[in-house]
């Protein structure tokens, strides 16, 4: 189980980042997300992306972090830009159920306190999407982008166009790339 849990989300201001960080974890082997401040819309995105291309992927917003945190049974993993480095933290994470914490704005000195290990993507100011992105493929080993997630719709490979399968409606399209 790897739960990705966001702090700090401003819905006026983190919608589309948010939303992207959600989107990137359950690309990429995560189980669910929560994230600290009540968005029903944010849900009902999310729930949509599920509902149409499929997989197991959970959403839970309004949540109390610092609750989560201490009650989550496996290790919680900060990704920071101050903590150790990635390529000598891996070999050494356990292989039990994971929270994986990220931040919107700055994130409370407590978090690193309560975190069982705090991991920098670089050291340099980073999107918390790619953090996330670049630790999930790293840790789960490459092979996240290849599953398939069984949904109503299913995105097909094509270096020249965009071809989409509609199960929901038994139907192939295939258009032009637009960009």
């Amino acid at each position: 189980m790897i739960m990705v849990l966001r702090l700090g989300h401003r819905p006026a201001r983190d919608q589309r980042v948010t939303t992207h960080v959600a989107l990137a974890a359950r690309a990429l082997g995560a189980d669910g997300i929560l994230v600290s401040t009540k968005d029903e819309g944010l849900e009902r995105t999310v729930n949509s992306v599920v509902e149409r291309f499929g997989g197991a992927f959970t959403i839970r917003t309004g949540v109390d972090w610092r609750k989560e945190i201490k009650a989550w049974k496996g290790q919680v993993v900060h990704l920071t830009m101050y903590g150790e480095r990635l390529s000598e933290a891996l070999p050494t994470l356990d292989t039990r159920d994971m929270m994986i914490v990220v931040g919107a704005e700055k994130v409370p000195r407590e978090v690193y306190d309560l975190a069982d290990r705090n991991i920098s993507i670089g050291n340099q100011p980073h999107s918390e999407v790619a953090a996330l992105a670049i630790f999930l493929d790293r840790y789960l080993g490459g092979g996240m982008l290849e599953r398939s997630f069984e949904g109503g719709l299913t995105v097909v490979p094509n270096p020249r166009g965009k071809t989409v399968i509609d199960r929901r409606r038994g139907r192939r399209k295939k258009a032009p790339y637009e960009g």
